[in-house]
Order: C-alpha cells, then sequence, then structure tokens
C-alpha cells in the first residue's frame, strides 16, 4: 500500500475554512487515485471526495458536495482538500488513501489529520 501523510488539520469555528494536504514519498501519487475520508468514533469511515490521477474528474459525498473541493498538483506530489463553510458535523480525523480508481473498494487507512468544527 502507498503510504500517505495529511496534514493541516486544526481547530476551527463554524462557517470556517481548513485546507488539508495528503503528501507521499517514494512514489508518484500521480499514478494514483487519491481519495479523502473521514472517520468518527463509532461510526463508519464516510467517503470525502475523490479525484482521479489526471485530475479530470472528481467526486463528492453528499455531505460536502457544493463546500469542499479536491484538487492535486502531481508536480508537487500532494493532493489537497479544501474545505469550506465548516460545520460542527464535519468534525472528525480526515484520511487520505491512494487506489487504482475512484470506484475501489480497498482503499486502507493513513494516520489522518485531526479536524475540529466548533459551534
Amino acid at each position: 500500500q502507498v503510504q500517505l501523510v495529511e496534514s493541516g488539520g486544526g481547530s476551527v469555528q463554524s462557517g470556517g475554512s481548513l485546507r488539508l494536504s495528503c503528501a507521499a514519498s517514494g512514489v508518484s501519487l500521480g499514478d494514483y487515485a487519491i481519495g479523502w475520508f473521514r472517520q468518527v468514533p463509532g461510526k463508519e469511515r464516510e467517503a470525502v471526495a475523490c479525484i482521479t490521477q489526471s485530475g479530470s474528474n472528481t467526486y463528492y459525498g453528499d455531505s460536502v458536495n457544493g463546500r469542499f473541493a479536491i484538487s492535486r498538483d502531481n508536480a508537487k506530489n500532494t493532493v489537497y482538500l479544501e474545505m469550506r463553510s465548516l460545520k460542527p458535523e464535519d468534525t472528525a480525523l480526515y484520511v487520505c488513501a491512494a487506489a487504482e480508481n475512484c470506484q475501489a473498494t480497498d482503499w486502507g487507512a493513513g494516520q489522518g489529520t485531526q479536524v475540529t468544527v466548533s459551534a
């Protein structure tokens, strides 16, 4: 599995914004579709967004569509998740993972970065 490192999480008030980054070393992220997921204790992992290898296609979960934007810079070997209009229910551990395509079912799991949104 590809090892990825997430960063950019933090605490923000409702309505605020954050940008998460997902980086890799020793492997070209451009070879993979990259997905962002979020995890809350006691709940199933939720798919947040996915971007294809070239960046030409993106997919979003219903709960974040219109507020979050996924992008990638293959030259920097990094994928981003721009989060706007954050809500307390967006509070979660955000994890990025790599797969062959956005329809994959085996995504693995990274360490993640915590996002906390206060009311």
